[in-house]
């Protein structure tokens, strides 16, 4: 009666040599000349990306600007000029804090509290804005959104 062969058990001598495989060393690519994920995706579908921070909202008049920064997660508050005292304890009173390398008003966005962080950046936004334009002697007049 034959013997049956089984898998661990190579009848043939072909079938006992094995063959190893080098691996090659990989090429280090240095990370400032491979673009970004999001650079990628943005070649591959053809796609504008959308700048960060984008602005939101301004009134050149008034010299103030509403940005949202979504890779740093937070909204921002640009003036053109020095604000008074009374819209800079607003902004303090309102959570925003200054940032001096960007010389901007910045608030944090968390994830349980985005959306009320946005509307109520947007409505301080509208009052500070109100505020200059009356200091400025500027009538009440349309934002230009962005």
């Amino acid at each position: 009666m034959p013997r049956k062969r089984t898998p661990d058990q190579p009848t043939t001598e072909a079938e006992t040599t094995t063959t190893t495989a080098v691996a090659e060393p990989v090429p280090e690519q240095n990370s400032e000349q491979r673009p970004s994920f999001v650079e990628r995706l943005g070649e591959r579908n053809n796609r504008i990306i959308v700048p960060d921070p984008f602005g939101i909202a301004s009134d050149f008049a008034a010299g103030v600007r509403l940005f949202e920064s979504r890779q740093d997660r937070l909204m921002a508050i640009k003036f053109d000029e020095k604000p008074s005292q009374e819209v800079i304890d607003k902004l303090k009173d309102s959570g925003f804090r200054w940032n001096p390398r960007d010389k901007v008003w910045v608030h944090p966005i968390r994830v349980e509290s985005a959306r009320t962080t946005r509307i109520e950046a947007e409505r301080l936004y509208q009052e500070v804005r109100q505020m200059i334009r009356q200091d400025k002697g500027i009538e009440s007049g349309q934002e230009v959104p962005f």
